[in-house]
This record gives C-alpha cells, structure tokens and sequence, in this order.
C-alpha cells in the first residue's frame, strides 16, 4: 500500500508501484485538470507539484506526473491543478487571465502548477528570467508565449514583497495557494514512507523508463532508488566531489560547491531537459541509460569521472566512466549491479571547462551533436586534457587519441586545427533523425573549435581555424 497525500486529503492505493502518477490522479482519483499530451516528459499539460517533507517544512518542485511512478510519491504531497483552486481564481490564475496567457486551456493547468512552483520556491534574488525558466517545460500552441511572460512578470512583481520569513502564510494570505497548505507538515509527518526498493531492476525518476518501455514497467519488477538516502547526497572533500547515484539533474545544477569550481556548471546543466524533468532525472539514470548523446554523461568523461557499482552481496567496484561503455547500449556492468556514486576531482586552478550542444531548440531538446573538454594548463601549455562527444559514435565518446594530442602542447590556432584531424578520425557518426553523417562531423568539427574560441580568446580566432 502507498499512501501520500493528494491536495488535501491523505490518499492509499494498492495499485502497482509502477503506475504512473498521471494515471492515478486522472483515472483513480478523478482528478481531469491534469491533461495527457505528450506522455513523454515534452509538453508539460501533466505538469503537478511534489512536496517532501524536509525537517518541519516542505519542499515543493514541479514535475511531469507522466513519467513519475506511484513509488516515487510515497509519503510526499501531490499537488493537482484542482489542489491549487480558491474560491475564485488564485493569484497565478488571475495573472495568466488578466494578460491573456491561455486560449484553448488545454496547457493552461500545466503552466499554472509550474508558475505556482515558482512561488513558492522563489527567493529574493528572482529575477524575470527565473520566473520564465519555471515554464520551460510547458509547451503552448496557442498564445505565442508572451502573454504568459507577462502573465510571469507580474507575478514576480508581487512576489517582491514575500515575507521569507514566512513564505507559506505569505503565499496563502496573498492567494497563490490555499490554506490547507499550512497543515501539510503535520499530514505529511502522519504518514508512514513505504522504500520500495525491492526488485532487480533499478529505476531512478522513470524520465527514460516511462518514454522507453511504458508498456513493460510493471512487469520489469523495478527495484525504486530515487528516495534511497545513502545515494542522494553530493560530497566535495579534499578537491573532489561525490555525487549519489540517485542525485537530481536540478540538484547537480544548484549545488553551490560545483558552481563556484566550474565556471558556467549551471548554464551547461540547464540544457538539459526541462525543469520539471530535472527536478526528477537521476545522475546514474543518465549513465546508465548509456545513449550516445546524453549531455551530463559527456560531461562527466571530460571530467575524467569514476563510476562506483555495488551488487547484490554488497561487493563494490570502480572503473572509469569511460571504460563503462562496450557498445551500443552494452554497459560493463555485471548483473545485479548498481551504479551508486560518480566521483571526480575538481577542476584546479588554471583549468578550463567548456560544454558545447547543437539540437533543434536550445531548451527542452535531445543534442544532435555535443562535446566536452578541460584542459588543465601552466602558462600557455596544456598539462592534461580531457575531450568528450556524443552523437558521432555508438556510445558516449572519450576522445582519447584527441587528449593526448594536446597534452604537452601550446595553446595555437594550429595545435587545434591538428587535434580536429585526430578526432576526425576518432569518431564515426551514422546518418539518423538528428542529421546526417557529413552534417554531423561539420558539427562535431565547430564545437571543438569553439570549445577553444571560448576558453581561450585571446590566442584562438575564428578566421584561424576557419
């Protein structure tokens, strides 16, 4: 049985772990403002709220309820579109109202829990662009989208005067949320969490499990490690970070220790996916999902990244990230295995990090190409390097004969029209959906340029290398 609560009233189900949280809440709990659309993460008409107990508060994220399983929410509050109503319209919905932000409607609960998120974990320093990202998973077809950056701006503007002090009563005097929502901790502290780790195979936030093999998931016998607390936390000591296999992409983005060491860390992180699949994606999951063009997997070869497994009997091993890739969706992993942590040193002082992707859209999108790269130098010269790329080969790609090219070398227009010739022959991307075979050499040629054009103005020009 797993129990949580749902709006306001404490929910138990005995269905399957592996139900998907959208299905629930529409056909169980009859709750139909949650829309279907896309079920693959991609539009956002799903769009609900997940709080989790964190002490005596709640800490709330939006999330796309198509692809989080029933397992996932046990002991947590679930926040529909329905749960968010006043007697009249809330502050969020006056908003998009007032400036035209909906037409249609069938998008329009998906933006509004986003925007409520928004307000909820909004701090003094918000700015528009915050209040913008908070909808970067919700897709409109309608609107054009700048009635609801207005609908955004004016709800930042209220919220200039929270009280962060005590944001909750706040937010339930000024209308953004009801007021049951100022009892949710106690309900929550109720309730008992039922761990359902179980099974044999892993499943983290289910954002690939749920678009890959929806049909499948409840007969896999899914072994949940999303809430597992020994595989949630980032560590850095001694110049090197930890991160739990079943740490979030949002909470990778936001750590303050992974900022501060790698210059532009969160800007990269943020082209990938969407806030509501970030607030539920899992570290390891993007590893071990293995596709040749996941973005935190190619940051973490060029990182230089060491993946920990642990089996069944508690055995543990380590291998370098980039021996873990065999072939296409071939991993070296023993059966019963699990990925537990990643681990790398931090870029040390005169080392330089870059992340690079093409795709269609900047946001929201699956690369068509991507690369990586760091270098660590004394001077001018290249003491080690570290280059990756996704989607010109059957796996996530270490370009190992590219890295030892530049190491010992200066940096010149020349060293890296030379080291291009050697991940030329490095790499071997197929024709597909996301682009040819020339068109994606072509791409893989100009991100490793700008990789140099970025990290090192001064000695590297465009027309050098063009």
């Amino acid at each position: 049985m797993i129990s949580f609560l749902l709006n306001d009233r404490i929910t138990d189900t005995p269905l399957p772990p592996s139900t998907t949280l959208l299905d629930f809440i529409r056909y169980e709990a009859d709750l139909r403002g949650t829309k279907i659309g896309c079920r693959e993460g991609d539009c956002g008409a799903c769009t609900v709220l997940i709080g989790t107990l964190n002490g005596n508060d709640v800490k709330y994220k939006s999330v796309t309820s198509c692809l989080t399983p029933l397992a996932n929410i046990s002991g947590k509050h679930v926040v529909t579109v329905e749960g968010l109503n006043h007697e009249g319209l809330n502050f969020v919905q006056r908003a998009l109202v007032n400036n035209s932000g909906t037409q249609c409607g069938f998008c329009t609960p998906g933006f509004v829990t986003s925007l409520c998120a928004f307000a909820i974990n909004s701090t003094e320093g918000s700015v528009p662009e915050d209040a913008v990202s908070s909808v970067d998973g919700n897709i409109c077809r309608c609107t054009g989208y700048k009635s609801i950056e207005r609908a955004a701006a004016d709800i930042l503007e209220r919220l200039k005067l929270k009280d962060h002090a005590h944001p909750i009563r706040w937010l339930v005097e000024n209308e953004f949320i009801p007021e049951y929502f100022l009892n949710v901790s106690g309900k929550l502290k109720s309730l008992s969490r039922n761990d359902i780790i179980s099974g044999r195979v892993p499943a983290g936030g289910g954002t690939d499990l749920y678009v890959q093999k929806p049909d499948d998931a409840e007969h896999l016998g899914l072994m949940y490690l999303a809430d597992v607390e020994d595989l949630r936390n980032i560590t850095i000591r001694d110049g090197i970070c930890s991160i739990g296999a079943s740490v979030t992409m949002t909470e990778l983005m936001d750590n303050a220790g992974l900022k501060n060491a790698i210059p532009g860390w969160h800007s990269f992180i943020k082209l990938i996916a969407s806030t509501p699949v970030r607030n539920i994606a899992t570290v390891a999951g993007n590893i071990a999902n293995a596709s040749p063009i996941g973005d935190i997997t190619i940051m973490l070869l060029a990182l230089d990244a060491v993946i920990t497994l642990r089996d069944d009997s508690g055995t543990v091993r380590t291998l370098p990230l980039k021996d873990f890739y065999k072939g296409y969706k071939q991993l070296n992993k023993k059966v019963g295995e699990i990925i537990t942590r990643v681990e790398f040193h931090l870029p040390p002082h005169n080392t330089f990090f870059n992340f690079e992707k093409v795709s269609k859209r900047k946001y929201l999108d699956i690369a068509s190409v991507n690369s990586a790269i760091c270098l660590h130098t004394d001077g001018d010269v290249i003491v080690s390097a570290h280059c990756s790329a996704g989607g010109v080969s059957p796996i996530p790609l270490y370009l190992k004969e590219t890295s030892s090219s530049l190491t010992g070398k200066r940096v010149t227009s020349e060293l890296v029209k030379h080291a291009f010739g050697i991940l030329s022959d490095e790499i071997s991307p197929i024709s597909d959906a996301r682009g040819s075979s020339g068109y994606k050499r072509l791409l893989a040629r100009q991100l490793f340029f700008s990789h140099f054009i970025t990290l090192f103005p001064e000695q590297i020009k465009m027309n050098e290398l063009i």
